[in-house]
């Protein structure tokens, strides 16, 4: 998506900020601004007020990433989302984990949903292919491009991580969370916070990885002491390192509290609107 120049912005309320002349912005910070905003449309959204043309560019721009995500994600069928971390590699204790969550996800039926970039997120798609389960990744454009990994039987890739945040959520019955950065933290309470809010239903959600999320734990019991959460809130949250009581806790909370009927019920894609569906591959006895 083309970023027009940062020139046509309006012009700002005041010049001044609490009585102090503001610095004059010189033509090179317009022009390294103006670079940034072109690879990053995040950048002009999220900058203030724009003209109101742009504005409504930007919000086109959105509906377009809205679009382009249900467009691809609409024929997946029930997901189990994993929200990992990019950065541990192949040989991590991790990463076999997460592979095996992968694995143990897709003999379920459900479809393994991850971001689609290398790390953990790869060890849980691949998980589900070492198992013939469908394996989809929901990718972000970065100023350093991310691409997708090789484990992925469709993927899309995103201008917005509010977008592909609310595409990870919507397509998923059950939450795996994995160790991981600002990103993963961010996903989980967004998670937690439309559960307790009943924005969504009480989908489970398993943080794995308990040596990992000591401080976590530390910083629930001092939320529930400020009675910022409530008791119940805890309970939203299985904490294991066993891949077998995670199953089983999905098994209980997602297929059976929901009457889900694993890989029944997918819509099909239309050949006038040049939708693809996606076939089940053959599943391993």
């Amino acid at each position: 998506m083309s970023v027009p120049p940062l020139f046509d912005r309006e012009s700002d309320p005041s010049s001044t900020l609490g009585g102090a002349a503001l610095p004059p912005v010189t033509p090179q910070e317009l022009r390294e601004e103006e670079a940034f905003a072109n690879v990053m449309v995040d950048r002009v959204l999220l900058h203030g007020p724009n003209t109101r043309f742009r504005e409504f560019s930007l919000l086109m721009g959105v509906v377009r990433d809205f679009l382009r995500g249900f467009r691809a994600l609409h024929f997946v069928g029930p997901c189990v989302t994993v929200f990992v971390s990019a950065r541990f590699k192949e040989d991590h204790p991790y990463y076999k984990t997460a592979r095996a969550m992968g694995s143990a996800i897709a003999k379920m039926g459900f479809t393994v949903m991850t971001g689609g970039g290398p790390g953990i997120m790869e060890a849980a798609n691949r998980g589900a292919k070492d198992v013939g389960g469908l394996s989809i990744g929901c990718n972000i454009r970065l100023p350093l491009e991310q691409s997708h990994n090789r484990y992925l039987d469709r993927w899309v890739t995103m201008e917005h991580f509010f977008v592909r945040k609310t595409l990870l959520i919507k397509y998923s019955y059950g939450f795996v969370i994995m160790p991981g950065g600002f990103g993963t933290m961010d996903e989980l309470f967004e998670a937690l916070t439309l559960i307790q809010t009943g924005k969504i239903r009480n989908f489970p959600i398993v943080v794995m990885g308990t040596a990992f999320w000591p401080g976590m734990q530390q910083l629930l019991e001092d939320m529930l002491a400020g009675s910022t959460i409530s008791p119940e809130d805890r309970s939203l949250i299985l904490w294991t390192d066993k891949v077998d009581e995670a199953i089983a806790h999905l098994q209980e909370n997602a297929v059976k509290q929901f009457g889900l009927r694993v890989a029944q019920g997918t819509p099909r894609g239309s050949a006038l609107l040049g939708e693809k569906g996606l076939a089940a591959p053959a599943r391993e006895r």
